[in-house]
């Protein structure tokens, strides 16, 4: 075969991770230099056009992720998660948040490019998310040693069932800011309307539906179509930000976003998340069991609508746009910034959906000042 001189292949492999997609990389394909590095996933994603016509991505912030992965040198960890938000709009590149739906995926992922050896009948693994500092551990079910797609496992948002992989999070308070209750408070009021800013796996500030003139049960559409609502949360948000010991965030998709209210059916909450330029087509796993932490502490405007709250261990179900997402927490540590939380869990599936090699333009390459491999890249996927 013989490829064209003017573009560079990376071996990729595109998966699904619980309701989010995107592309996985081992870290020794991609440059070393980040500036490097994200204009090549740029160029990969295709962002910058709406579509992402030129490339990978599917055209939405759920569709626009990275992973890069890699086995880890931690005494700690088997591996290194690095996650990517890839904008689509946008030539531009985050690192900053975190993607539990795509940690789901980095287990089949590994295993499968032989990073780490699978036992039977299920595999536990140590991840050590780059982006928050933190250790998650993943068990994916690998029955004779090779990990499977198929199972009786459904999750809401995601067609079918599939095999299910736990994610267990421990210490994850403070993920960005480094405290739990970030701006020292369980509760704040920000123009009038009473908000909370809670940091466990990710950052989110919350606010009452009813506060910013919804029900609570709007569908994303209906609320992607609200443009004096988001200019309303914005508003919040860069306040909160600010408070939160973030600086201006303006640039910055964190804290992220959501808004709760009572639940309508089985549910302990249910709430609304934006990312924050848009409305969550379902729920994110780092949210969730922001929201499901943010419930078990006094005073914050999630717990004082919470029909059950946690007591010992239990499960808080969050309903969403397309169904239920349940978080299971087990209490009783007093840990970081004296949080009750031991640990926050939850079950996901993932699948393995391509690979092969994604073609990046050597021009890309070759407009960033920083060293340009030389030839094409032909490790294996």
């Amino acid at each position: 075969m013989r490829l064209a001189v003017d573009q560079i292949r990376i071996p990729c492999v595109v998966m699904r991770g619980g309701t989010s997609r995107g592309a996985f990389f081992h870290r020794d394909d991609l440059p070393a230099d980040p500036a490097l590095r994200d204009a090549v996933l740029v160029a990969a994603m295709g962002s910058g056009n709406p579509l992402q016509v030129d490339g990978i991505g599917g055209g939405n912030p759920l569709t626009s992720k990275v992973a890069i992965v890699s086995t880890s040198k931690r005494p700690d960890a088997d591996l290194d998660y690095l996650f990517a938000q890839v904008n689509v709009e946008r030539a531009y590149v985050d690192t900053k948040p975190n993607c539990g739906n795509m940690l789901a995926a980095v287990g089949p992922y590994a295993l499968e490019a032989g990073l780490i050896e699978a036992r039977a009948p299920r595999t536990t693994l140590r991840i050590y998310n780059v982006n928050t500092d933190a250790v998650i551990e993943a068990t994916v079910e690998t029955p004779g040693g090779v990990p499977t797609y198929a199972g009786d496992c459904r999750i809401d948002g995601v067609n079918g069932t599939g095999s299910p992989v736990r994610l267990n999070f421990t210490a994850s308070e403070g993920a960005v800011t480094g405290m739990l209750l970030p701006t020292g408070r369980a509760k704040d009021i920000i123009d009038g309307i009473e908000v909370s800013v809670i940091d466990y796996a990710v950052p989110v500030m919350f606010v009452r539906a009813e506060d910013v003139g919804l029900a609570g049960d709007e569908t994303p559409a209906l609320l992607n179509a609200n443009r004096p609502l988001f200019e309303r949360l914005e508003g919040l948000r860069l306040e909160a930000g600010r408070r939160a010991g973030l600086g201006d965030v303006s640039g910055s998709v964190l804290p992220k976003v959501a808004v709760v209210s009572k639940p309508d059916h089985e549910g302990s909450v249910r709430s609304r998340y934006f990312t924050p330029t848009t409305a969550h087509e379902s729920y994110p796993v780092t949210g969730g069991l922001c929201l499901a932490v943010a419930s078990c502490l006094p005073g914050t405007v999630v717990s004082e609508i919470t029909s059950r709250r946690v007591q010992g261990t239990g499960v808080t179900g969050i309903e969403h746009p397309v169904g239920m997402l349940e978080i299971e927490i087990a209490l009783s540590r007093k840990g970081a910034n004296h949080s009750p939380i031991s640990s926050a869990s939850l079950v996901r599936t993932a699948r393995r959906i391509f690979d092969g090699f994604v073609y990046v333009p050597r021009q890309v390459m070759e407009a960033v000042t920083a060293p340009v491999p030389n030839g094409l890249i032909h490790r294996a996927a």
